[in-house]
């Protein structure tokens, strides 16, 4: 399978989106901790520079100020990198942004491996883990960068809070301006298999396609389910998946402890108990590196998915 990169990050997706949405509505306002320009919103401050913030590197005073925005009528935008956006201001998202369940967008950049060169104090792979515990929260995690417009255009008119998670370069292209996106609802990718689904979301999308062509040699045949809402889930299509195949294997970029991973465990315990494998980030502390060979190297290259699919339904079989 070719391999097409995007021509734009999912930060640039989202800014297009971000300078939309400002176009439309007069109280929309971004606020970033020294991160407005490498969070998309260049444009927007282009166009509008009354509406965006810079406080400096202040993330939690960054949150209070998105707080007090939307608790005047605002809708607002809050900008930083993923640790930051799901660890440093933890307090300030379940508090001043969730408890009162005010209209404040936290984007988070740089997620999963996404950091790359820059560690793991930069690479976010606990924080959808962290974000899905706290209430009144929407978690969502697009694949690509035609995704990630589609769907942060949704969330933006959304009114409450909401996690969405981004990366920092290009990644490859999985969709295209066709793509659907509503809270809560998964995309079937492919119906055709009932050995076993799989359940994706982020850039493990792309690299679940890839992992296709390697169990199809082997003659096995998996649903495939994108899984962009993370939180709700869709408990009707994880239910759906289980009752049809039997088991669900769930591939993320994110910790396989607290992710879309032991959300779906969650589902199908409560309601159709079915084996589930989990692929993602071992509970390890990354390494710096080029995104795409931290990808490899952290259990998401399309040969390990494949290997893992393969021994997982075998395992069924015997």
């Amino acid at each position: 399978m070719a391999v097409t990169y995007d021509k734009i990050s999912t930060r640039d997706a989202f800014g297009i989106a971000l300078l939309e949405k400002a176009k439309e509505y007069d109280n929309l306002f971004a606020v970033g901790a020294d991160t407005t320009k490498s969070m998309g919103c260049k444009p927007m401050a282009a166009e509008f520079p009354d509406r965006v913030i810079n406080n400096g590197i202040a993330e939690q005073n960054m949150a209070l100020i998105g707080a007090g925005i939307a608790s005047c009528g605002g809708k607002a935008v809050i900008a930083t990198y993923a640790p930051f956006a799901s660890m440093r201001i933890a307090e300030q998202i379940r508090t001043f942004i969730c408890y009162p369940n005010l209209d404040v967008k936290i984007i988070s950049g740089l997620s999963g491996l996404s950091g790359n060169i820059e560690g793991v104090t930069h690479q976010g792979i606990e924080d959808v883990g962290m974000m899905r515990s706290i209430a009144n929260l929407v978690v969502a995690v697009p694949a690509d960068a035609a995704s990630c417009v589609v769907m942060a255009r949704e969330i933006l008119d959304y009114k409450g809070p909401v996690y969405f998670r981004i990366g920092r370069g290009p990644v490859e292209k999985v969709f295209d301006e066709s793509y659907q996106f509503k809270i809560g609802k998964a995309n079937v990718l492919d119906e055709a298999g009932t050995d076993a689904a799989i359940i994706c979301n982020g850039t493990a999308v792309a690299r679940v396609l890839r992992a296709k062509e390697l169990w199809e040699q082997q003659g096995i045949r998996v649903r495939i389910i994108e899984m962009p809402c993370v939180k709700p889930i869709d408990e009707v299509e994880i239910i759906r998946a289980a009752e049809d195949c039997g088991r669900i294997i769930v591939t993320e970029e994110h910790s396989v402890i607290g992710g879309l991973g032991s959300a779906v465990c969650e589902v199908v315990t409560n309601t159709v108990p079915v084996p589930v494998l989990r692929i993602g980030i071992d509970d390890v502390f990354t390494e710096s590196g080029p995104h795409a060979e931290l990808l490899d190297k952290y259990n998401l290259s399309p040969a390990h998915i494949a290997g893992e699919v393969c021994t997982f339904i075998r395992k069924k079989a015997a």
